[in-house]
């Protein structure tokens, strides 16, 4: 199926434009909301989807005696109605972090069990609703979150370690909003679609303990701050969870939206494989291996037949050690990688991006790959090899102008990644 470059790159696009249309946070919301209570209403939550889905849920209530407050990253808020949205920083949170944490803890104070409590959880919920426990200080929050996600650890084992630094965080937020009925509605962007990792699952219990995250700390070798040690060491963030009861929906995932990218590409007369919504390790090294499942499907046609689009979803890492850090995220760093190993193969191009319209520390939501690439960044004066080693994508794509870039989109379903092979 002969392709040029100029429909490769528009097939990739309204793939990957498909896949974020399918988690709308208005449509998913309204999907799932339950019954109307007797009594009050009280929304609140946190993420990068949150403000929107509050937006939704204060039109489908009209009648509600409804109030709330939820949280969300800086340039995501929309208005909402009677609930109050507030921004806060990610993925490194700040002081307002804390105030909306401590606004969202006082929102469901003295409800009864007639009330509803529906949280809306999407994903940057960890670092935009901090709430310190023991003595630690937000600066204390902020050195252990930065040791967090430069040491290239899973989301797991980040999230079981803020479980235990945090006074809102595994289920503590339900357990605050006793006795009333809490209902859970959560945009999943983490692999498995586990509501206990997903802003490190506030209305959920945990079932980690300090000698979790005691062995996750020494195994990457992460300095803690005086007074987090403290906390782990002192095992005094054991609060009663038996009072929980969990009531999740998800309602919107990253394997529906490889579901609705696999219908784009079908729609295009390519061939989808999915390979998985919950593929994780170093980007580059996922680069590395992509791009030989690229080429046994051109060459042999396993595990697909070509024209075929390889779709995956996850989370990927960058473990950028103790040398000084470029530009870019894990989505840019996973294509350069792909496109060194594949040296240029023809017939093969690549898109990767952040549902959220945030690659890492960039303004892009990811990039595209095309056979010349390398070639054009060598003569837009750039060396792939040495960007990728010094974790500096961003700047080989943006030489070419090859980046995507969405904007904020308003929801997050994880990473999207798809590779188009004729």
């Amino acid at each position: 199926m002969p392709i040029d470059d100029h429909d490769a790159r528009k097939a990739l696009r309204s793939i990957f434009d498909a896949a974020i249309a399918s988690a709308d946070p208005a449509k998913a919301v309204l999907q799932h909301l339950p019954e109307q209570p007797r009594g009050r209403v009280v929304v609140v939550g946190a993420g990068k989807a949150s403000a929107a889905m509050a937006a939704a849920l204060d039109t489908a209530w009209p009648g509600a005696d409804l109030s709330g407050v939820v949280v969300t990253r800086d340039g995501h808020a929309v208005p909402a109605g009677r609930i109050a949205i507030v921004e806060a920083s990610h993925p490194v949170p700040d002081e307002r972090s804390v105030a909306a944490a401590e606004k969202i803890l006082a929102a469901v104070q003295g409800l009864g069990p007639d009330d509803l409590v529906v949280a809306l959880i999407s994903g940057g919920g960890s670092a935009l609703m901090a709430a310190p426990a023991g003595a630690m200080t937000i600066t204390d929050k902020q050195a252990v979150n930065r040791a967090l996600l430069a040491s290239g650890a899973t989301i797991a084992e980040i999230n079981t370690v803020r479980k235990r630094l945090s006074r809102i965080k595994g289920g503590q937020l339900a357990l605050a909003a006793h006795p009333a009925r809490i209902v859970t509605l959560v945009i999943s962007d983490v692999p498995g679609d586990d509501p206990c990792e997903i802003a490190s699952g506030p209305t959920v219990p945990h079932e980690t303990s300090s000698a979790d995250a005691r062995e996750i700390i020494a195994r990457y070798g992460i300095d803690l701050p005086p007074a987090a040690r403290a906390v782990i060491d002192g095992d005094d963030n054991n609060s009663d969870l038996s009072h929980v009861r969990a009531d999740v929906r998800i309602v919107a995932a990253p394997k529906l939206a490889l579901e609705a990218a696999a219908a784009a590409a079908r729609r295009q007369g390519f061939t989808p494989l999915v390979l998985g919504d919950a593929l994780e390790g170093e980007s580059r090294e996922m680069g590395c291996i992509m791009a030989g499942i690229a080429a046994s499907t051109q060459l042999h046609g396993l595990p697909v037949a070509a024209p075929a689009v390889l779709l995956s979803g996850g989370e990927s890492t960058v473990s950028i050690g103790s040398g000084a850090a470029g530009h870019g995220g894990r989505n840019t760093e996973f294509l350069l990688g792909l496109a060194i190993a594949l040296k240029e193969r023809a017939g093969i191009w690549a898109i990767a991006g952040d549902s959220d319209g945030i690659d890492g520390d960039s303004d892009a939501a990811g990039a595209i790959v095309t056979p010349d690439t390398l070639t054009r960044m060598r003569a837009a004066g750039v060396d792939p090899r040495a960007l990728l080693a010094g974790h500096d994508s961003y700047t080989a794509f943006n030489a070419i102008g090859d980046l995507v870039v969405t904007g904020p989109t308003l929801t997050n379903v994880n990473d999207i990644r798809a590779i188009l092979v004729t």
